[in-house]
């Protein structure tokens, strides 16, 4: 597992806080480049590439992919960086996996949580059940493309950082995709989200083909004390295309509720 770490806080604070970002399918580490800025001077920020993507190991198509894996990943990182409590800031299923680690035996590690485009419920969600067809009938360019609308209203990203963030998507491992597809669709953790006792902030895009507002409106009435920020003029991609506004939301969260 590939991991980063970003600390630029000062030598007199003598052990900083830790966030751990968890990135969603197709992605990696680079996403959160907006957000670091804002937060690296208070904070010691680990971002890793999950299991499938960037520079971590890419599991073969008969690896049997569960969210008791993926906490089990986001586990070793915060071992591997000595982080015994940290924040946590996922997206996507990034933020799914958040979630399982909040309700699992490691929940007692967590300080906060951040979930940003995320469902408690794969069978809510919309425009995943299809990509398989996509692909087979399109080809990953078909579905790279696709995704990128799904993810970025035109004009949301600059050139080069649209043009990156493409080829990460023409060139991932589809095996993977797919394989987390299906496990996020098969996924419900709605009726444990009573159980999570952390400050919680929901980011939300307005307009997200995947996780409409309106489902983690629902998330935040059942995870005690959460909050909801909702984004004018975002889709899926928001924590990259609204990653400053973002990370200004996440610090006040922090400031206020940490």
């Amino acid at each position: 597992m590939h991991y980063e770490t970003c600390d630029l806080t000062p030598p007199w604070v003598e052990d900083p806080e830790t966030i751990i970002f968890h990135h969603g399918v197709a992605a990696e580490t680079a996403i959160w480049t907006p957000w670091l800025s804002f937060l690296a001077t208070k904070y010691r920020l680990v971002l890793f590439d999950m299991r499938g993507y960037g520079q971590s190991v890419k599991p073969d198509a008969q690896y049997e992919w569960s969210f008791d894996a993926m906490v089990d990943d986001l586990r070793h990182i915060a071992d591997a960086v000595d982080a015994k409590k940290f924040h946590l800031v996922g997206e996507s299923i990034g933020g799914t996996t958040a979630i399982a680690f909040a309700l699992s035996s490691q929940k007692t590690r967590l300080l906060s949580l951040a979930l940003s485009n995320t469902a408690a419920k794969g069978g809510l969600l919309g425009n995943v059940n299809v990509w398989r067809e996509m692909v087979r009938t399109g080809g990953q360019k078909k579905w790279a493309s696709q995704m990128m609308e799904w993810r970025f209203h035109p004009g949301a990203l600059d050139q080069d950082t649209y043009h990156w963030y493409l080829q990460l998507h023409e060139t991932c491992s589809m095996d993977t995709c797919l394989g987390l597809a299906d496990m996020l669709i098969a996924c419900d953790f709605t009726q444990e989200l009573r159980n999570i006792r952390l400050p919680t902030l929901l980011l939300s895009p307005d307009d997200s083909p995947f996780v409409p507002a309106k489902i983690m409106a629902a998330m935040r009435e059942e995870i005690p004390g959460a909050e909801l920020e909702v984004f004018a003029n975002s889709r899926h991609g928001l924590p990259l295309s609204h990653g400053e506004a973002c990370a200004r939301a996440y610090l006040e969260f922090m400031e206020r509720r940490t």
